[in-house]
């Protein structure tokens, strides 16, 4: 007999930054476990990609092309939500930039960018789940945060680090408030997965892949695919009493505190 703990069949799910990477690879799990999805990236020609191959699966897909800082998009989102599929099972926050800059020199306009990107955005997409789901009485929700969300990355990431450490936090505070009404809400936070804004860093800087090798035990970089799994646990009944949970997928690097990169004063001795 086949468990149906992960079957998805006749659920409707909303992912964020579905054109590549994480996103991507989240909305075609869910989709081969039996969920519509409703993609949203700015990348209009990668998106309608992604739905493509979910339909070839027999899926329905839906696409939006926006920048999900600005509010009143993500608002047209959910509207677009109620009209196409009328309900909501399941969203993952997934896309969101942020500007790398050592903390004495970025400017507060990178800062408050980052954070329309990470936070503001990503809690407009929570509200607006959420209330729907409260209404339905059951429901969950996946924010993509960080090891930057619970640790110190150091590397010019000021700006992205306090961005996920309020993804973090507001995670925790939204299964805390929604928990008794079926409504569950969990992070996801990734170590270095290979995406095309990585590579270009490393291209940049050779040494950083061995760096980023020499903290994770696992001995490789994540892959997108690696979130399938969770993605499709998360989403599914299998998971019905984890809420609040921030949970790592980073090949061991949070277990050993190998993250973080501190600079050295010049003639320091250290």
């Amino acid at each position: 007999m086949v468990s149906k703990l992960f079957d998805l069949t006749g659920r409707v799910a909303m992912v964020s930054g579905a054109a590549q990477g994480l996103g991507r690879a989240m909305s075609m799990a869910l989709a081969e476990h039996g969920a519509d999805v409703l993609l949203v990236d700015r990348n209009a020609e990668g998106v309608q990609r992604t739905a493509d191959e979910i339909r070839q699966l027999g899926r329905r897909a839906s696409t939006a092309s926006v920048d999900v800082s600005q509010p009143d998009n993500v608002r047209a989102i959910f509207a677009q939500l109620d009209r196409e599929f009328g309900r909501i099972d399941f969203l993952g926050n997934v896309a969101g930039d942020a500007v790398l800059g050592k903390p004495e020199e970025i400017s507060l306009d990178d800062v408050e960018l980052s954070w329309r990107h990470l936070v503001l955005g990503r809690f407009c997409a929570c509200q607006e789940a959420g209330r729907r789901m409260l209404a339905a009485g059951r429901g969950s929700i996946v924010n993509i945060g960080s090891l930057a969300s619970i640790t110190a990355l150091g590397r010019g990431h000021i700006a992205y680090s306090m961005a996920m450490g309020a993804v973090a936090q507001m995670t925790r505070e939204l299964s805390t408030e929604w928990a008794a009404q079926g409504v569950r809400v969990n992070a996801i936070l990734p170590a270095q997965v290979v995406n095309p804004s990585l590579e270009k860093r490393m291209d940049a800087d050779p040494t950083l892949k061995d760096m980023f090798l020499r903290g994770i035990p696992r001995g490789r970089m994540g892959q997108p695919e690696d979130i399938k799994g969770l993605a499709v646990f998360l989403a599914s009944d299998a998971s019905n009493w984890v809420t609040g949970a921030l949970i790592p997928m980073d090949g061991g690097n949070l277990a050993m505190n190998g993250g973080g990169t501190v600079r050295r004063a010049v003639g320091s001795g250290q």
